[in-house]
């Protein structure tokens, strides 16, 4: 776009500040913010979604497959699962935008070394998890992997290096995460440089439209996907393309699945499987009154006790359905480092503006019907959030060890 372009449609959204250091850019940084310009959806960066952020619905506890269940049922969910895997129906989508700063890591997320005696990364060992199914199964799975823009270069460089830890390069993907800019609390863009607004990425529900706007969408439809098995990295025991769930989500009809452990007591900080106003979703733990999430059964379980581990089953045609019916976004009120009216960059004290994100329990609650999926804790549910303490690194070997990984 040219200058009197960018101006005009800056001016119909009252955010011709951006332009204030136009005169100081080179060619190519004048292509940097005019993209970041054009880029902009003007309905998800606006004020209006943080009047949105407003009361649940009716909640109510959802049935689901508890592990007795899926006992009695394993060998035919296991059938049905290899035969969709098989025939080429399922896809793994990594989502590993993060960095590894808070594991004190200058890089990928997935690059963290978490090995005692030998290295062992956790891209390393999520696939190796799914290395153990597509071996058991006689069946590749396409691996698409979602970067960010802050490390999307260092994690295909570092896959490569590593020769995508014996996973076939012809069947590994990578896509960015979209990003978004940030606004103050007035609604006007900020700047994180004098060519750049101040972006973030988008959410975890932003991975399917990423992925479209990528080609991947068409790429694996023609391949004869139907499913997309969706992660996060920081779970490093996690079952990928599981053919028991898979099998077992196919077997239910519903258009999702998602993988849940029993939350260990009231105030563990997971999202639970509920139904809000009869529909499935996820609620916040913070979301639960204390009443609720102290509710037990006649067996002394607690009733909103489906703790989401973040491993979904989506359905390709449920999930085009829901990116023409767009999103809810989420307007989250943060520290943003910004540009002051000098050009100098602030890194505030307090909350100053709003990032504005998508989330993927909206997915689920758009697709109108989700199987929740027990799993065991210990075999499957290792978050590495933290260097130390608490779903950290350490925690994480502690359970690796218990499932026979060498460390």
């Amino acid at each position: 776009m040219q200058y009197e372009e960018l101006k005009a449609l800056l001016a119909a959204h009252g955010q011709t500040h951006v332009l204030k250091w136009w005169g100081e850019l080179d060619a190519a940084e004048r292509e940097n913010l005019s993209a970041q310009i054009d880029s902009i959806d003007w309905d998800t960066v606006s004020l209006t979604h943080v009047a949105e952020n407003g009361e649940r619905g009716r909640i109510e506890p959802i049935e689901g497959l508890s592990l007795e269940m899926i006992e009695l049922q394993r060998a035919e969910f296991f059938s049905v699962g290899r035969e969709a895997i098989r025939k080429g129906k399922v896809a793994a989508v990594l989502l590993a935008g993060g960095q590894g700063t808070r594991l004190g890591l200058d890089g990928p997320k997935g690059a963290c070394d978490i090995g005692i005696t030998r290295h062992l990364y956790i891209f390393e060992q999520l696939i190796r998890n799914l290395q153990d199914v597509t071996q058991g199964c006689g069946a590749v799975v396409p691996l698409l992997i979602m970067t960010s823009v802050l490390n999307d270069e260092a994690t295909r460089d570092f896959l490569e290096e590593h020769d995508y830890f014996g996973y076939p390069s012809e069947e590994v993907f990578f896509f960015r995460q979209e990003m978004a800019p940030a606004v103050d609390e007035r609604g006007q863009l900020l700047m994180s440089a004098k060519d750049s607004l101040a972006l973030s990425p988008n959410g975890n529900g932003g991975w399917y439209i990423s992925l479209e706007r990528a080609g991947l969408v068409k790429e694996m439809s023609a391949r004869g996907v139907e499913w997309f098995n969706v992660f996060a990295v920081d779970n490093v025991l996690q079952r990928i393309a599981d053919p028991e769930f898979l099998g077992a989500t196919i077997l239910s009809g519903k258009a999702t699945g998602a993988k849940f452990v029993r939350k260990a007591y009231p105030e563990e900080r997971v999202g639970v499987l509920c139904l809000e106003d009869g529909i499935p979703n996820v609620i916040e733990y913070y979301e639960l009154s204390e009443k609720m999430a102290n509710l037990r059964d006649g067996e002394g379980r607690l009733i909103y006790s489906f703790g989401v581990t973040l491993n979904y089953l989506f359905r390709l045609d449920v999930l085009k359905r829901i990116a023409r019916e767009h999103l809810p976004v989420h307007a989250a009120n943060k520290k943003i480092p910004y540009l002051n009216d000098e050009g100098i960059l602030v890194v505030p004290e307090h909350e100053n503006g709003y990032k504005f994100e998508t989330l993927i329990l909206d997915m689920v609650r758009q697709a109108g019907s989700c199987l929740p999926y027990e799993v065991v804790r210990e075999r499957e549910f290792a978050p590495i959030k933290n260097k130390t303490g608490k779903d950290s690194v350490e925690s994480a070997r502690v359970l690796l060890k218990l499932n026979g990984v060498e460390l």
